[in-house]
Parts: C-alpha cells; sequence; structure tokens
C-alpha cells in the first residue's frame, strides 16, 4: 500500500459535473499544493475537506454528489478551502410533487448457497446470538437489575455454555411521563419489541417496581409474545398469565436480596431454556440487518457508505432484510427516495414520515441543520445536505419496498426505510425494536460504539482511522481512497464477515472487549 503520507497532492471528485472535490492526503495539503491536472491550492486544505476546482462568484451553486450542497457568500477562486463558513445552506426540498416510484432498476439476480449458522426461533425468525435479555418496566428498579445481573454473569452462566450472554435492558422511560399521550406509543411499542428481539430466543423475562405508569400488562398485553407454551408448561395460556415479572415491591421481598434471588431464580429458568438452544444452517435470508452511520466525515460518501451499499444489495439479492434510517440524514435526497419506492404507497408512507419529522423539529424550533456536529464538519462535512448525500448511498439501489414508523417491527424482506432520528444511539435502539440480528456501523471520525444486544461490525472510512484504532475498527474501507481495493471488494469482504460474525465464528472488537451503548428510548411525548 502507498505511504499517504508522502503520495503526491490528490483529490477524490464524486461526479463530472462537481465543482468542488474533497483533499484525499493524510494531514491535508498546504497552500501551494499542486495537483496532477495543474490545480494549485490557494488554501491549506485539511484531508476530507473540499476544495474549489472552478472560480466560484458570490452565490453559485456549490455542487458535489452532482448536487447543489450550498451557495458561495463570496467569492471563492479556484484551489480555494470551501467549508460550512463560506457557504449558505439550501432550504429543504419541498415534499409536494415528488417522483413516486418511477425509478424501474433493472431485477436483481438471485444471490444463492450463502448460509450462516443461526439459532431459529418458534416464531421463525433466526438469532445470530444465544442472550438472556432482563426487560425493566421503569428506571427505578435499573440499579437492582444489574446488581443481579452481575451476579448471575458470575454464578450462573458458567453453568450455561451455550448461552451467550445475559443483558438488562435498562432505558430512562416508565414512570413521570404523559404516557396517555398519542406520541407515547413510540417509546412503549420500541421497549415492547425490543423484548421480542431474535437474539432473545423468545425468553421473556420483565423486572417491574409496581408503581410505575408502564405497568408490565401495558407494555407485554395478551397476545403479545408470539410464543406462548415456553411459559404456560405447555397450556394453552395466555401471554398475560405466562409473563414472567418479578416485581419488587411485592410483599415476600424482605430486604435488598429477597429481589436478587428472585430474579436469579427467575433468571436460571429462562437460561436453562436458552442453553438447549442448538445452531443450525439457515439461508442468507434469515440475516436482518441495520446500517448506520455515526462520526461521519466526508470519506463517509466516498468509500465506507458505498461498500456498505453495495453489500446491502447483495443481502437484498440473498432475500435477506435490510433497514436504513437517520430520517435527518436522508430527508434532503427524499427525491431519490420516493423515486425509489416498489409502489406508490411505500413513497407516500416515506413522505409522511418526512412531514412528521418536520413537524417535529419546529416544535422544538430547530431544522435539519442542528444534525451536523463539530465532528462533521472537522471531518469536511459542511452541512446536512452534504451529510446526506453521503448517507443515502448505505441503501444500495435496491427498490425500497417497505417503511417502519420509529418503534415498529419489521415484517418483510427486502430493503426497508426504518424512520428514526440520526441519534446513534436511538437510532441504534430503534433498529432492534425492528428486530435486526446484525448492526453495520460506519464511521470516519471513530466511535467505539457497540450494542449489547446484537453484534455491530464497524467500518472505518479511512486507512489513517483503521491504523490508529485497528482494534476497535472491523473492516477498513480507507483502502477505497487509497487505491488498493474497490467498492465491490470492501462490499463482498462486509458481505462474508456479516455471515461469519452472524454464525458466531468471529467476534466484532465491540463484543471482544464488551463494548456497549445504553439503550435510548425515543419519546417525543411530553414528560410530566
Amino acid at each position: 500500500m502507498a505511504d499517504t503520507n508522502t503520495r503526491p497532492p490528490l483529490y477524490i471528485r464524486i461526479h463530472a459535473a462537481d465543482n468542488v472535490a474533497i483533499v484525499a492526503n493524510d494531514g491535508g495539503l498546504k497552500a501551494g499544493a499542486t495537483f496532477a491536472d495543474g490545480l494549485v491550492l490557494v488554501d491549506n486544505v485539511p484531508q476530507g475537506h473540499k476544495v474549489a476546482l472552478a472560480d466560484l462568484s458570490e452565490g453559485d451553486a456549490i455542487v458535489r454528489y452532482n448536487v447543489v450542497i450550498g451557495y458561495a457568500q463570496k467569492a471563492l477562486p479556484r484551489g480555494s478551502w470551501v467549508h460550512e463558513r463560506v457557504m449558505r445552506m439550501p432550504t429543504a426540498p419541498e415534499l409536494d410533487g415528488l417522483p413516486i416510484a418511477t425509478v424501474k432498476p433493472p431485477a436483481l439476480s438471485p444471490l444463492e448457497g450463502y448460509t450462516f449458522e443461526g439459532y431459529r426461533n418458534a416464531d421463525g425468525s433466526v438469532g445470530s446470538r444465544n442472550i438472556l435479555a432482563i426487560t425493566q418496566t421503569v428506571q427505578c428498579v435499573a440499579g437492582v437489575t444489574e446488581f443481579a445481573v452481575q451476579r448471575i454473569k458470575a454464578e450462573l452462566l458458567p453453568k450455561f455454555p451455550n448461552v451467550d450472554d445475559v443483558v438488562a435492558l435498562e432505558h430512562s422511560y416508565g414512570c413521570g411521563v404523559a404516557i396517555d399521550a398519542p406520541d407515547a406509543i413510540i417509546p412503549i411499542r420500541t421497549l415492547r419489541n425490543i423484548s421480542l428481539n431474535p437474539n432473545f430466543g423468545g425468553e421473556v423475562m420483565v423486572v417491574s417496581l409496581g408503581c410505575e405508569k408502564l405497568q408490565p400488562e401495558r407494555l407485554l398485553p395478551p397476545g403479545t409474545i408470539p410464543i406462548t407454551d415456553q411459559r404456560g408448561e405447555g397450556a394453552a395460556s395466555s401471554a398475560a398469565e405466562a409473563l414472567d415479572v418479578v416485581c419488587l415491591q411485592d410483599d415476600a421481598h424482605v430486604g435488598f436480596m429477597s429481589m436478587i434471588d428472585s430474579v436469579m431464580r427467575q433468571a436460571e429458568v429462562h437460561l436453562a431454556r436458552l442453553n438447549a438452544r442448538r445452531r443450525e444452517t439457515v439461508p442468507a435470508s434469515e440475516l436482518v440487518v441495520g446500517v448506520q452511520c455515526g462520526g461521519s466525515d466526508a470519506f463517509s460518501g466516498v468509500t465506507a457508505n458505498p461498500a456498505v451499499g453495495f453489500a446491502t444489495d447483495l443481502l437484498v439479492r440473498a432475500g435477506a432484510t435490510v433497514m436504513f434510517s437517520e430520517t435527518t440524514e436522508v430527508r434532503d435526497g427524499i427525491d431519490q427516495l420516493t423515486s425509489r419506492a416498489s409502489s406508490p404507497e411505500v413513497a407516500e408512507a416515506m413522505i409522511r414520515e418526512m412531514a412528521w419529522y418536520d413537524a417535529y423539529l419546529q416544535k422544538g424550533r430547530v431544522d435539519r441543520s442542528a444534525n451536523t456536529t463539530p465532528g462533521n464538519k472537522k471531518g469536511g462535512l459542511s452541512n446536512i445536505v452534504e451529510k446526506a448525500m453521503g448517507s443515502i448511498v448505505k441503501s444500495g439501489s435496491a427498490p425500497i419496498s417497505g417503511v417502519l414508523s420509529p418503534g415498529e417491527k419489521v415484517r418483510q424482506k427486502g430493503l426497508i426505510y426504518a424512520a428514526t432520528p440520526a441519534s446513534d444511539f436511538i437510532c441504534g435502539t430503534l433498529q432492534l425494536a425492528a428486530g435486526i440480528n446484525l448492526h453495520i456501523f460506519t464511521t470516519g471520525r471513530g466511535t467505539p460504539y457497540g450494542l449489547a444486544e446484537v453484534p455491530v461490525i464497524k467500518v472505518a472510512t479511512r486507512s489513517d482511522l483503521a491504523r490508529r484504532w485497528h482494534d476497535l475498527m472491523d473492516v477498513n474501507a480507507g483502502r477505497i481512497a487509497d487505491g488498493d481495493a474497490t467498492i465491490e471488494d470492501v462490499g463482498w469482504e462486509l458481505f462474508r464477515l456479516m455471515l461469519d460474525v452472524a454464525s458466531g465464528k468471529k467476534k466484532t472488537w465491540a463484543e471482544q472487549w464488551k463494548l456497549h451503548n445504553a439503550l435510548v428510548l425515543f419519546n417525543p411525548a411530553p414528560v410530566t
């Protein structure tokens, strides 16, 4: 591989119509640097930041990805550094008059013969891990549950070698909220559907305080748990009768250790059933993959996200389910999405989700421009428009076959738009609720992000990041920018890695270090 510190000045231009490109060299380039085509830098330009390829007058459109990402606020001579302080962001695209299901891409040929070793659940879903998850109805019980989980891991888990882990589904919801408000359904169904994630094998165990607003029967009402015979001694008992709840305020609990003993006693029952499960060969179509980006930079849309998009197409060809999300990070490309919808109904559903989120932001007196972080800008992303263009490519090229509202569970195959906020933690939580058994996370600035509930494969956008964080990044997509691999190469590498990770043959770095972020429920309803 070429030493990127000694390479001649290089820039990356996405589309022939673009009038800006990004500097590829590690560490950026100094004023006076001359590119092979004769372009000379007027300013020092950091790596990943934009350089003007032509003279721009005040008010001229700045074009990247063949999309107007902004307008020059002053004259910018050829070779100038183009960044957020010299640009004006365009207004958001209107949600009226959009192209509806107009793109009819050639049918992707089926991809057959690929399998992984997964845990088949009684409801037909497949897990990539065999985990006991302990659901909590309210934050009040989090300390007790965590204490119990640590004892379960130390004293019980060694007795059940086929169980991968025990996790507490801790969250900040459950009481002190307007639980009857219309939007309260979002956090409630999110926690409900996370409890039923395929990696938990249909085993549902709940710890409740007793006085909280989110009572167990409201969280998991009768009929919620699709398989009841495992919890009802083989009888056709209702889900309410079968629901396994440890209530801390129960009169039977005398002292703290009484509560812990109750949690451990019930956990052992679930662990025994999970321990009897074995992996079996299943087709790749049983993968349910969530794709997401965080700590994005200007290389995200050049290396990692296009490679993920290629892998997304492979997954769709294999009959799997792939979800892309992050509403504010696709809002500016809504026309690209509605045109790819498989039907007018799917397009209209996407438009409804965008309109709902626009209204949600307006309530908070902000708009989509609040999305970009200091790290995004330091990495060369000037605004949300530019960020969105690089984010959308994770979705590949397949038709979009379905749309989920926040907290809903996926019930179909193909490419799905799962509407979520762009926050890494909230998006990951909502994709868990949607039913993912594997998570793909791209990053340019770097983040130790992980989820306890599903494996997270992290993809670096730059080789410099992959080298420095060699024991945190699972795939180096920066090789694409270095010229050492193609998008297709890295896409196939990622696809094969997904099969190995889903089979338990490989652990991700986040799994090896046991890194995970807290669940963060999206609650747009009022807090009382």
